[in-house]
């Protein structure tokens, strides 16, 4: 697959995103990578993105953002979480996954050994509330879509327990 035709038009503006691990892989099924994934996340939210609804899933996750320049921080996100990602894999010596990052990373990427994202994150700008809630309520229905639980405040990686009025794992904005 080449490179995405979805740009951020808009980046100060709020988008749907996907962020998906090359492959497909499995790499969000221990707690320890979903935690590298959620500090970057936190680190940004300090610095201006606004997190409105997200969930990570085990080889993708959503996310509804905006921040000033959010193409930049999304850049910085995948940069900084797949350099940890990979780090964590190489200290805990998990081979079947670094071996698939290494196989399926694209052939002109000669400065490194492997990739961990998929290019592109297919940015929706959300045009209006109509779409917003349509958009979160995506995000929240996705682990019930996939068989994973019954109710969306089951599933832990997700802010649709903020959306409940119960504490969640993450600093969601939930009045847009």
């Amino acid at each position: 697959m080449g490179r995405s035709r979805y740009k951020i038009t808009e980046p100060q503006l709020p988008h749907f995103v996907t962020l998906t691990v090359l492959h497909w892989i499995p790499v969000f099924t221990r707690k320890e990578t979903v935690n590298i994934l959620l500090d970057s996340l936190r680190f940004l939210n300090k610095e201006g993105l606004n997190v409105y609804a997200w969930v990570v899933l085990e080889n993708h996750c959503h996310f509804v953002l905006q921040s000033k320049a959010l193409d930049q921080d999304i850049a910085r996100l995948k940069s900084w979480t797949a350099k940890q990602l990979i780090h964590y894999l190489t200290e805990n010596n998990v081979r079947q996954i670094l071996d698939q990052l290494a196989f399926y990373k694209k052939a002109y990427k000669h400065d490194r050994a492997y990739q961990f994202w998929q290019e592109g994150v297919h940015p929706e700008l959300i045009q209006g509330e109509d779409m917003m809630r349509q958009k979160i309520e995506y995000i929240h229905q996705n682990p019930i879509k996939r068989g994973y639980v019954d109710k969306a405040v089951h599933w832990r990686y997700s802010s649709a327990k903020d959306y409940a009025g119960l504490p969640g794992l993450l600093e969601v904005c939930t009045c847009w």
